[in-house]
């Protein structure tokens, strides 16, 4: 997952759109994603575990 939010902050960095706004606000954004992303399959996996 890590390695998905990093190939995507990679390609909207070559692409343009995120650079137009602050290094730390980009990162502060990645960081978010990726938290979120975290959540996501720590749920998934205890739901499926559960049935």
């Amino acid at each position: 997952m890590l390695v998905l939010v990093a190939a995507l902050l990679l390609l909207g960095i070559l692409l343009g759109a995120v650079a137009h706004i602050p290094l730390p606000l980009t990162l502060a954004a990645a960081a978010v994603i990726g938290c979120w992303l975290l959540i996501f399959a720590v749920r998934e996996r205890t739901s499926r575990r559960a049935h």
